[in-house]
């Protein structure tokens, strides 16, 4: 199912022996838009420290009640490699993670592909070259939200949030506030209509002009979003279905 990233910050975090925190953001891998690690804000119980969990060692969540397990202990958490608060997370942290959680890594196959014999060994090899860049690859959806987007004749809006598929946690949308060209009116696009990402400005422009934005259907935030309205998303903008 679709869900909005705004929606799910705040769910509570169940570890198998108690309640860790709640869900303060996501970070996403700003190659393949997936996310790749929830961020926990864990109260009083670990003043201090950023704790990131991998979507694969979250449980059947319970959406009614706003719940995500994981199938982590408290200890294990408490225990886990320390990730600084006031430096960005390197693949050498990632690395770290995936050793003392022995969780799959993610790079460099696909988002949803299993990690080959040997990837560990040639992730080891690139820490260095990481290292220096200290952010290799991972987007935080706070600080995105709020970029300008530019459309290919000018600026249309900001980013407000994202649309991610919980089966597989890839973003499938961005959700734009056009207010720039058309007050009040939120409509979502593709990463795949994406043209280029500009960091260190904050915006980004789509293949995409503002008079087909404009007259694109319309997203109702209060609504999920279902394969009728993508359907219709897709066909208006003679676009390929990613679910074809």
């Amino acid at each position: 199912m679709l869900r909005s990233v705004k929606d799910l910050q705040g769910y509570k975090i169940l570890a198998t022996d108690g309640e860790i925190g709640r869900v303060h953001e996501f970070y996403f891998d700003d190659e393949n838009w997936v996310l790749r690690y929830m961020i926990l804000d864990t109260g009083k119980w670990l003043p201090g420290r950023r704790v990131l969990i991998s979507p694969v060692a979250l449980g059947q969540p319970d959406w009614s009640s706003r719940l995500l397990p994981v199938v982590l202990s408290k200890e294990q958490i408490e225990n886990s490699p320390p990730v600084s608060k006031e430096e960005p997370v390197s693949r050498q942290h990632e690395i770290d993670l995936v050793k003392y959680y022995d969780w799959p890594t993610y790079w460099p196959v696909s988002p949803i592909g299993a990690p080959p014999e040997g990837v560990m060994e040639r992730a080891a090899d690139e820490v260095e070259t990481h290292e220096e860049t200290g952010d290799p690859h991972l987007r935080s959806t706070r600080e995105v939200s709020g970029y300008h987007i530019e459309a290919s004749d000018g600026e249309i809006g900001h980013v407000e949030d994202f649309i991610v598929d919980d089966d597989n946690w890839i973003i499938r949308y961005l959700v734009i506030d056009t207010r720039n060209i058309l007050p009040g009116k939120k409509v979502i696009i593709s990463p795949q209509w994406v043209k280029k990402v500009n960091w260190e400005e904050s915006y980004v422009q789509i293949l995409l002009s503002q008079e087909s934005v404009k007259q694109s259907p319309e997203y109702d935030p209060s609504q999920p979003v279902n394969r009728e309205y993508e359907e219709n998303l897709y066909d208006y903008y003679g676009r390929p279905r990613y679910w074809v």
